[in-house]
């Protein structure tokens, strides 16, 4: 017996057809002021999620703070490479959702189930989260793409996103769950997990049991 045909537009997890993606300051400072996650770590994950972005075809909004009014860097350029054609939205609003620019962009896509990372997660990540949870979007917490100026402050951040509705994701579960339907590039899939995906355990991890 067959499986079901599921309609990705309409299914209740993610699709390509359903989602889009939000990244909001990846910029050099912002980058160097977070302490939650290795900063390596961090530009690679934000790399990978938009590596996946491409593979899946996903509408992808970027955004930055201050460069027009030259007292902040753009994008870092290992996330501007993979983004080339993506241009970034430019603020200067602390919550994005505030600048109208990057509000017609969402609403622009036709989705509703916005996966989002950011810089500063207590900041930048939660403040047009919460008010784009109000408005009736769906919003996915990317956690291991995010990151705050303390841990505490990141976790805290996400604790307060959690509360309000929002879904805690990870890149890699992410980038699984857009393309469980299987209409997209295996070898695409495989690259970016054998480029991105840690190949060690961390000393710190809990041994097996």
């Amino acid at each position: 017996m067959s499986a079901p045909t599921r309609d990705p537009r309409n299914d209740h997890l993610l699709s390509p057809e359903n989602s889009a993606l939000v990244l909001i300051d990846y910029q050099p400072s912002l980058v160097a002021g977070t302490h939650s996650i290795e900063r390596a770590v961090l530009v690679n994950n934000v790399v990978a999620m938009a590596k996946a972005a491409r593979l899946y075809s996903l509408p992808t909004i970027l955004s930055t703070v201050g460069v027009t009014a030259g007292y902040q860097q753009d994008t870092i350029p290992e996330l501007r490479e993979v983004l080339a054609d993506v241009s970034p939205i430019d603020r200067n609003t602390v919550d994005a959702w505030d600048t109208p620019a990057f509000r017609e962009a969402v609403e622009a896509t036709g989705r509703r189930k916005i996966i989002m990372g950011a810089l500063w997660t207590e900041v930048c990540l939660a403040y047009p989260a919460l008010n784009m949870l109000i408005e009736g979007y769906e919003i996915y917490a990317l956690s291991d793409v995010s990151g705050g100026t303390t841990l505490d402050a990141h976790e805290r951040g996400m604790q307060r996103l959690i509360q309000a509705g929002a879904v805690p994701v990870t890149w890699e579960a992410v980038m699984a769950e857009l393309g469980r339907l299987g209409s997209y590039d295996i070898g695409g899939f495989i690259q970016i997990m054998n480029e991105h995906l840690p190949r060690s355990v961390p000393s710190d991890a809990p041994a097996a049991a």
